[in-house]
């Protein structure tokens, strides 16, 4: 089966070779050592448009892992505390907890990136003045600005006369991308929290409470490590999809890997080769992100034994 598909892929890869060729559409590899002629207005290394494509598109793979890491650890935190309040006996705190899950499930996730973006770039305030969420955490129009390490200790922001100085900043994109994936992710991982927590029999916290535990402690040492043979398998595949519907970023102005391929496509053509590298970095993200939830899958598997 495998040979197969392999001489049916090298048979297509030739055909379209050649069609190509005879169309007079370069094709090759060698466009990403050119210089790329475009800025990068986000990036984790440096880059400017003297740099190769080849750099160009190991900064959009760094800013979607940079997005979906991000996501992840917070869809994960925010998804699992609503998928213990919606089993929780107060029905004010599961009643919101389920709204909040249907809601979030039922807009598109397109439509809420652009809320959120729109909320950012349009009606928070100027960086002169921000908004304290916290005290060294403030949220305008320029984006998150948080404390960062420098030398001889942290960096903290403080309002300036026109900007936030000091610290780090998030900038908008960034913000309405992992705010918008997390929310959206954490109604999803929220059902399979409450799904994992609801398949342990209920005699195991009986049981618990019988000898003397707490509720929060049945939930700790009894309810939630059994729970996790259930949770791993499908919290994997929102993993997962967090991390392919980051592509959504383009959308606005977030350059990730799509949005850098997208630039890449447009000046020099190469669609097989751009679309290839598209499709390879999901393809090595996704195994990856399976092979590791996989060994988790195990490990809990081990432990309920």
């Amino acid at each position: 089966m495998l040979l197969a598909l392999a001489l049916l892929l090298g048979w297509l890869a030739r055909n379209t070779l050649a069609n190509m060729a005879a169309r007079g559409i370069q094709a090759g590899w060698d466009f990403l050592g050119d210089a790329a002629g475009f800025e990068i207005g986000e990036s984790p290394i440096a880059f400017d448009g003297a740099q190769s494509y080849a750099r160009a598109f190991l900064v959009g793979v760094l800013n979607t892992l940079r997005v979906a890491l991000a996501g992840i650890a917070l869809a994960t935190l925010l998804g699992g505390a609503i998928g213990i309040a919606r089993l929780s006996r107060n029905a004010l705190v599961s009643g919101l907890a389920g709204a909040y899950v249907e809601v979030v499930r039922n807009v598109p996730l397109l439509v809420q990136l652009l809320l959120w973006y729109l909320l950012l770039v349009e009606y928070l305030p100027d960086p002169g003045e921000p908004l304290h969420l916290g005290p060294w955490l403030l949220l305008s129009k320029g984006g998150l600005s948080l404390p960062w390490p420098a030398e001889g200790g942290w960096s903290l922001p403080q309002p300036g006369p026109f900007a936030v100085e000091g610290g780090a900043t998030l900038t908008p994109e960034f913000v309405a991308l992992c705010g918008g994936l997390s929310l959206y992710t954490a109604a999803f991982i929220a059902e399979v929290v409450r799904g994992g927590v609801l398949a342990v029999p209920r005699g195991q916290t009986e049981a618990a409470l019988s000898i003397g535990l707490s509720r929060a402690q049945v939930l700790r040492r009894v309810v939630l490590p059994q729970a996790l043979r259930v949770i791993v398998p499908p919290l994997a595949s929102q993993y997962l999809n967090l991390t392919k519907n980051s592509s959504l970023a383009v959308a606005i102005g977030y350059p990730d890997v799509v949005s850098i391929a997208n630039t890449a496509l447009n000046q020099t053509g190469r669609a097989l080769e751009c679309i290839s590298l598209i499709m390879a970095v999901y393809l090595c993200t996704s195994l990856l992100t399976a092979a590791l939830m996989g060994a988790l899958d195990r490990r809990a598997a081990l432990r309920e034994r």
